[in-house]
């Protein structure tokens, strides 16, 4: 097999009937612990439904756990692991929320090999974890899925009776349908471009997050989108909103690109504001 546009197609097409080398990109090294950005933080080990043993970190509001406004459960996504996706939730000990992010199977210090199908038993066991935690109200566990975390967040607390345990879900640049964001990413290289619909069949439509979203309400759901993410197009968020039920909100954000919207403070205000309002209501 010497021509290399033919071993090209060929290993993506294995890449896309394991599902795995396309959406999952770990990373093992931790770059940096929260101490390194002067946060309060418990190491935390725990083992997935099958005894992955995983590993994160808890985030104590400022104040104490006692006085916070309420806890979230983050799920980063799809590339590296918590040491660099904490840039998007490290603010929020200091409005007043507990934070727990932590790593799926074979990212960071968790152990195992990362799939799809393990990842989201993973993020079953946080929330268990968090929910046993004497010192967390388990009605006031808010979920913020970005990216690939979001999508398999959605899934998860659809299916297993725990979408309406959470306080609310939050997606950040969330696409819709794993086959849809596949035959997109495969429309943009020439060479892929007239097989975008056999190649994008061979990824697994059965974890749909369009399909499962409509199934939290009453829990409120959020949808954060940058209009310029080149990776996740906003019209995934649109699809995603026009599934929910209400109560529902969708914020577009000018400017920001895939789950950059949060490095904005204004965003941030907002968020704040939002988790704020939904402990009184």
């Amino acid at each position: 097999m010497r021509n290399p546009a033919t071993l090209f197609i060929v290993i993506l097409c294995l890449a896309l009937s394991g599902c795995t080398s396309l959406f999952f990109q770990p990373m093992k090294p931790l770059l940096r612990t929260p101490a390194d950005i002067h946060l309060e933080y418990q190491d935390v080990f725990f083992h997935s439904s099958d005894g992955t043993r995983l590993h994160g970190w808890f985030l104590p509001a400022t104040g104490g756990e006692d006085k916070a406004r309420g806890t979230v459960l983050f799920l980063h996504g799809n590339a590296e692991n918590v040491s660099t996706h904490i840039g998007s939730v490290y603010w929020l000990p200091d409005r007043g929320f507990n934070v727990f992010l932590f790593d799926y199977r074979g990212y960071g210090q968790s152990e195992g090999t990362a799939y799809l199908q393990g990842a989201m038993q993973d993020i079953e066991a946080a929330l268990r974890w968090l929910q046993e935690k004497p010192d967390i109200d388990p009605a006031s566990i808010v979920v913020l899925g970005q990216s690939l975390g979001g999508a398999m967040g959605a899934y998860v607390f659809a299916h297993n009776g725990q979408s309406t345990a959470l306080r609310a879900l939050i997606l950040d640049s969330v696409f819709s349908d794993y086959r849809q964001i596949a035959r997109e990413k495969l429309a943009d290289f020439w060479l892929t471009w007239p097989l975008q619909y056999p190649l994008s069949w061979l990824v697994n439509g059965d974890y749909a997050p369009a399909e499962a979203i409509g199934l939290y309400s009453p829990t409120p759901v959020l949808i954060i989108q940058g209009q310029r993410d080149a990776i996740v197009p906003q019209h995934h968020a649109r699809q995603l909103f026009a599934q929910a039920r209400p109560p529902r909100d969708l914020w577009l954000i000018p400017g920001a690109k895939h789950i950059s919207a949060l490095n904005q403070p204004a965003i941030r205000d907002r968020l704040a504001d939002y988790l704020s309002k939904l402990r009184g209501q």
